[in-house]
C-alpha cells in the first residue's frame, strides 16, 4: 500500500512539474514570438525552432543564465558577471534578450547545414541538424526536449487557429 501511495505521489508531482513547465513555456513563447518571427524572416530559420531552443535553453526565461546574462540560448562566451562566491560563468553575456536571439541566429547561419535548410519549415530537420552539429553537450536529451516544446507550440498554434485567434 505504501509503495502504491508513493508511486501515486510521484506521478502527481511529475504531472504538476510538467504542467508548470508547459505553462511557463507558453508564456515565454507568447512573449517572444514577434522577435522570433522577425528573425525567422531574416535568417530563414523557423520561428518555432528559435522559440523552442530558447525555451529549453533558458528554462522558459527563468534560468539563471537568462536572468543574469540575458543569454537565452546557452551560448558560451565572455561575461563580466562574478557571483557572490567569486565564480565566473562560462556563458556569454548580452545587453538584452534581443542581442541573444540575434547571436543565436548568426551562430546557426554559419553552420554547415544552414544553406541546405535555410527557408525550409521542417522543424524536425532543423532540430536534428542543430543537435548533430554539436550545439548541445547532451544531444539526444536536448533534441527530445526541444521536440517536446515544438509539439506544444504546434498544439498551441492549432488551438489558436481553431478559435480564430
Amino acid at each position: 500500500m505504501k509503495k502504491m501511495l508513493k508511486n501515486i505521489l510521484l506521478v502527481l508531482i511529475c504531472s504538476v512539474w510538467v504542467f508548470y513547465a508547459s505553462a511557463q513555456n507558453k508564456s515565454y513563447i507568447s512573449n517572444h514570438k514577434i522577435v522570433a518571427s522577425i528573425l525567422s524572416q531574416r535568417y530563414g530559420i523557423p520561428a518555432s525552432v528559435i522559440l523552442a531552443v530558447a525555451a529549453v535553453e533558458s528554462s522558459g526565461g527563468k534560468g539563471p543564465t537568462a536572468i543574469v546574462l540575458n543569454n537565452h540560448f546557452g551560448i558560451v562566451g565572455k561575461n563580466d558577471f562574478v557571483n557572490n562566491k567569486g565564480h565566473k560563468s562560462r556563458y556569454k553575456q548580452y545587453n538584452n534578450e534581443l542581442a541573444s536571439y540575434m547571436d543565436f541566429c548568426k551562430l546557426i547561419s554559419h553552420k554547415h547545414f544552414y544553406k541546405r535548410l535555410k527557408g525550409n519549415n521542417d522543424c524536425i530537420a532543423w532540430v536534428k541538424a542543430i543537435s548533430n552539429a554539436g550545439y548541445s553537450e547532451q544531444p539526444e536529451q536536448w533534441q527530445q526536449k526541444v521536440l517536446g516544446v515544438l509539439s506544444g507550440i504546434r498544439l498551441q498554434s492549432s488551438y489558436s487557429l481553431a478559435l480564430g485567434k
